[in-house]
């Protein structure tokens, strides 16, 4: 969603880089420039006018004038104004001190409040409630009928009393229904109300009727992230008419411009509290100000990360495998297919690589990344016998034709995938002598091994970066620092070839200019933060 913003602000913030002082000139430069890229995001004008004036203040200021690096001061700075605009804080939902807590959602047609209804109702069923959901919105053909399986999917019973299709009274319905909750014992109540086309007095005024009837602890506003500039006029609208309490975002996987995130709540003065960021009933989260500003910064997101991997990673599990490493005993292919497991159950891949810090300058690679190749992976894994999985040193010639044939895979995949898996092996084997695992920056621990190589994303990343790095090679390329140039060549006359030390980050990759991060080649310390200590 945030993708074009976020490349524009990177581009920005590189030609501040290396300066030691910064003079009025090279602040208005970068003022404009981020301008520019708020207003081609599509984000209100009152509100890039706001946020601009207050990070040029701050920027002239003598918080970085006096700063050991200014460019980086900037870039906070930004970071600070942007987590204000997205709402400041993390805000929470207001239970009710005596259940059941109605909560109401209200928004456009088309917007995805229905489909939101029961991914809210899952998350809230996660977090040990007893959700159930109202059929309100009685005009749209097939809604009750589209909450009922939503509903089903989501393990929430759904309250739904008249068929729809314009029969019944979506008042009374709303009423019945907290009796209904109090009766079954259900703690929260969700109200889907009925979609508008635009702003429509009458099914504005039945809205505002509802929350009168139920008198909601909280009525969320769903509004689709890739409406645009119109997203402030709709959000005003809803506001006057409903008094919404808080926001929700849905569709924010889309790929338009993402100026309604950052508008709205600067404009209405209300939080967003939640975002949709998929079709899956799992693809939804708890809305994070300060996360989303790291995110469109492209510093990454590593607590959301890690709070997927407890979710997900299971406990005993994770402490088994740890005692395993501990005890010097060997990671083998059962561990490995234990770890793949729970990854594909945290979702989408690209996804978590995308919250890393940095990943945004891997765009191309993540693009063009295949999702299905875990799966291939996965059956290559799954087409072995117990005893090999246990013991991959028996995997002779005839074992991995075999294993090729029934996975439907070539024996050059499952020969690449045991080559990757016995150089992991041997990270586990350091991890256990206490010699320590080369690591992601403030994540360690044993966990899932290097991922396989994925097409498209394996050493060098796409196929035009492996071609630059094969002409550099046939080049002999040398370096431009005289005392590296010696010991190259001194290397070179033994017949030695430089090697990485033990501990060098993202697992043995120079982090050098020359030299970056692949997510094809995933850190040996990946596993870290899948449910590593």
């Amino acid at each position: 969603m945030f993708t074009s913003l976020s490349d524009r602000l990177s581009a920005t913030f590189k030609n501040l880089r290396g300066k030691g002082r910064l003079s009025e000139a090279d602040v208005d430069a970068t003022i404009r420039e981020i301008r520019r890229a708020l207003l081609d995001a599509d984000v209100a004008l009152p509100v890039v006018r706001a946020f601009t004036g207050a990070v040029r203040e701050r920027a002239l200021s003598d918080e970085v004038s006096q700063a050991l690096n200014p460019s980086q001061q900037v870039v906070k700075i930004v970071n600070d104004e942007l987590v204000g605009i997205l709402g400041g804080q993390t805000r929470r939902i207001q239970f009710a001190k005596r259940p059941p807590t109605v909560i109401m959602l209200a928004g456009l047609q088309g917007a995805g409040k229905t489909t939101l209804a029961g991914k809210l109702a899952h998350w809230l069923t996660s977090e040990g409630h007893r959700p159930m959901l109202v059929a309100c919105d009685l005009q749209r053909p097939n809604a009750v009928n589209q909450l009922q399986i939503v509903g089903e999917r989501a393990g929430a019973f759904v309250y739904a009393p008249e068929p729809g299709n314009g029969v019944g009274d979506p008042v009374k319905v709303a009423r019945d229904a907290i009796e209904v909750a109090k009766t079954k014992l259900h703690d929260i109540v969700i109200v889907d109300t009925a979609g508008r086309l635009g702003i429509d007095e009458e099914l504005m005024r039945q809205a505002a009727d509802i929350r009168a009837a139920v008198n909601p602890d909280e009525v969320l506003f769903v509004i689709d992230a890739m409406i645009g500039q119109d997203a402030v006029t709709t959000a005003q609208a809803f506001n006057e008419g409903v008094d919404f309490t808080g926001v929700v975002l849905s569709k924010l996987d889309g790929d338009a411009r993402g100026g309604a995130a950052l508008s709205v709540a600067s404009v209405t003065g209300k939080p967003i509290m939640f975002a949709s960021t998929g079709e899956g009933l799992t693809d939804f989260e708890t809305f994070h100000p300060d996360r989303m500003a790291s995110r469109i910064l492209d510093m990454g997101d590593v607590l959301t990360l890690i709070e997927q991997a407890e979710k997900t990673f299971d406990a005993k599990q994770t402490e088994q495998l740890a005692k395993k490493v501990e005890k010097g005993e060997d990671f083998d292919l059962n561990d490995f297919l234990v770890q793949m497991e729970s990854i594909k159950k945290m979702g989408s891949l690209k996804k978590m690589i995308a919250m890393m810090p940095g990943a945004a300058q891997f765009k191309e690679q993540l693009e063009a990344f295949d999702e299905r190749e875990i799966d291939r992976v996965e059956a290559i894994v799954r087409s072995m016998t117990p005893q090999e999985r246990a013991n991959p040193r028996i995997l002779n010639g005839s074992r991995r034709a075999r294993i090729a044939r029934g996975s439907g895979r070539t024996v050059t995949d499952v020969n690449q995938l045991m080559e990757r898996f016995e150089h992991a092996r041997k990270m586990m084997r350091q991890a256990a002598s206490g010699r320590g695992m080369p690591q992601m920056p403030g994540m360690g621990g044993p966990g899932m091994p290097q991922m396989p190589q994925m097409p498209g994303m394996g050493a060098g990343g796409s196929k035009k970066a492996r071609g630059k790095q094969q002409a550099k090679k046939r080049k002999g390329g040398k370096s431009g620092n005289p005392a590296k140039r010696a010991a190259e060549a001194k290397a070179a006359a033994e017949g030695k070839k430089t090697q990485h030390p033990a501990g060098a980050s993202f697992g043995g990759f120079d982090t050098g200019p020359e030299e970056q991060f692949d997510p094809g080649n995933l850190p040996k310390g990946f596993g870290g933060i899948f449910g590593g200590r």
